[in-house]
């Protein structure tokens, strides 16, 4: 029981590196990179494929998290008569439980918006004429939308590690 107990919070731990990992390479390494003059005419083309491509990977991860989460939870000891106590909420570690679930869950939602409507309007104005104003206008959109989501999925990690480790109050 306990290496299935492991290997769930490898897997949860290996989701979240593979995800804000991802995150953090289109921030630092992609979008530098395309800005760069010499790659102009194929930058939008590059933008989108990694895009599509990371997208998948993005929405595996999230699924990895809800169920390694819940085994995980499961592991701890908590049960349906645990989670449906209002004691168990208020109490420090249903607390920070409950702030990481709202994010993860404001995660999605942005996640969602940004990889559904906003990356892919962005990306085709992009392509059609990556000087108009509405192309621009979806870029920094998008990015707005993947920096919070970074920040978003940051706190989250904090918050996981204190839910093993124990809150700071």
């Amino acid at each position: 029981m306990h290496l299935l107990y492991l290997t769930s919070v490898w897997l949860h731990i290996m989701a979240a590196v593979i995800w804000v990992g991802g995150t953090l390479f289109f921030a630092l390494v992609l979008v530098p990179a395309v800005r760069q003059p010499e790659f102009s005419a194929v930058a939008a083309a590059m933008v989108r494929w990694t895009a599509q491509r990371f997208r998948w990977v993005g929405w595996l991860c999230f699924l990895v998290f809800i169920l390694t989460g819940s085994i995980n939870l499961a592991f701890r000891g908590l049960t349906w008569n645990d989670l449906s106590s209002g004691s168990f909420w208020r109490g420090s570690f249903g607390s920070v439980l409950t702030l990481k679930l709202v994010i993860f869950a404001a995660i999605v939602a942005i996640s969602a918006v940004h990889d559904f409507i906003i990356g892919p309007r962005a990306s085709a104005a992009w392509e059609k004429d990556s000087k108009s104003a509405a192309s621009n206008r979806l870029r920094r959109q998008a990015v707005r939308i993947a920096r919070l989501n970074l920040l978003l999925a940051l706190i989250a990690i904090i918050l996981g590690t204190m839910l093993v480790r124990g809150a700071p109050w």
